[in-house]
């Protein structure tokens, strides 16, 4: 008798236009309710990352495209007017299903009632003026006078100190300062060689954490500023962006790696490879990152506080005092950050925190 294996073949991907179709309508109509925050901060970043990849020219996408957003523009004004607290989202979503081919002028409207309302002077975040201006000049509408904000930034940036020690909230800022100051790309951010050295110090935390989300936006935060991220960095992200699970799953829990799957994509396409080439479906989905076996940054760390007033800052001292202390997968990596990518060598010297037993 002889045993039958079943082959499943493997999904069908779609042509461009018809998977970010299928994307834009899962996020629109079937992940969240429209009176969700949730429902604005996941529409919002995929719009935002479609606009900035142009992907109504890689793709092709237009007006029928953006359909399930259609009741949403109509009503935006209306919205803004209710929920003025929400002015961000909610005109960063118009600006960008506009530019994506949208017909309309509802954000130049916008902007203007935004700015005459005064809700972009009530921030207490230096980082959110600096997005709410962005967003007003997109329609060259000014917001309230601060000429000091963009210096402000620059010098948060220009601290490498603070990017060698693990701080998500400090890193996620760094690169959305660069997002906002470049204006994602068009224009030069005008960053000083520390605020570079600080992506790079961000970049090896995140690999060093095996964090796909925060290093994919230390690698687009990179480019905008005109610098090329290491290969060692995108080439893992590449093939961290090729394990990702996508599936219909209409009962499904939503805590999931959405946000991950976008900027991981996001950065595939500013390195020129083709973006979501996924079976992507018009309905609910589920976006899930491969299981990770390591956690090197946590080992690392361990190590290193266990050996007290024994750290060094010499990266080569330290590598065959915890040649013992550390797995093997976990120092072939270090060895691998210490050979191909920069700044490491002071990268560790902040991280080792030597001398402070």
């Amino acid at each position: 008798m002889s045993n039958v294996v079943a082959l499943r073949p493997s999904p069908r991907v779609a042509d461009p236009d018809r998977r970010i179709a299928a994307l834009i309508a899962c996020f629109a109509l079937h992940r969240r309710s429209e009176e969700d925050v949730f429902w604005l901060k996941e529409n919002a970043e995929l719009l935002n990352i479609l606009d900035c990849t142009g992907a109504a020219r890689w793709a092709g996408i237009g007006p029928q495209a953006l359909l399930p957003h259609a009741e949403f523009y109509t009503s935006a004004e209306a919205r803004l007017a209710f929920f003025p607290q929400y002015y961000r989202f909610l005109l960063s979503m118009v600006l960008d299903l506009e530019d994506l081919g949208m017909p309309g002028e509802t954000g130049a409207r916008m902007a203007r009632s935004i700015a005459a309302s005064g809700a972009p002077g009530t921030e207490l975040s230096d980082l959110q003026r600096m997005e709410a201006r962005r967003l007003l000049a997109r329609r060259a509408v000014s917001g309230p006078a601060d000429p000091g904000l963009e210096d402000r930034l620059r010098d948060f940036c220009a601290r490498p100190g603070t990017f060698a020690l693990p701080n998500k909230k400090a890193a996620y800022e760094l690169t959305h300062i660069v997002f906002y100051l470049s204006e994602y790309g068009r224009r030069d951010p005008r960053l000083a060689p520390e605020a570079l050295t600080s992506l790079q110090f961000a970049g090896h935390l995140a690999f060093l954490e095996q964090n796909s989300d925060l290093l994919a936006e230390v690698c687009i935060a990179l480019r905008y500023a005109g610098e090329l991220p290491p290969a060692l960095w995108t080439s893992w992200l590449s093939r961290e962006t090729q394990l990702f699970h996508v599936e219909a799953d209409p009962q499904g829990p939503l805590q999931d790696g959405y946000h991950d799957f976008l900027v991981c994509n996001w950065q595939l396409a500013l390195s020129g490879d083709e973006p979501f080439r996924k079976p992507l479906v018009p309905g609910r989905m589920r976006f899930d990152r491969a299981a990770q076996r390591l956690a090197p940054l946590r080992e690392l760390s361990r190590a290193l506080f266990a050996m007290k007033g024994g750290r060094s800052a010499d990266w080569v001292v330290m590598r065959r005092r915890m040649e013992g202390a550390l797995p093997p997968m976990v120092l072939e990596l270090l060895d691998v950050m210490a050979r191909e990518t920069a700044h490491f060598d002071a990268f560790f010297e902040g991280f080792a925190r030597a001398g402070r037993a």
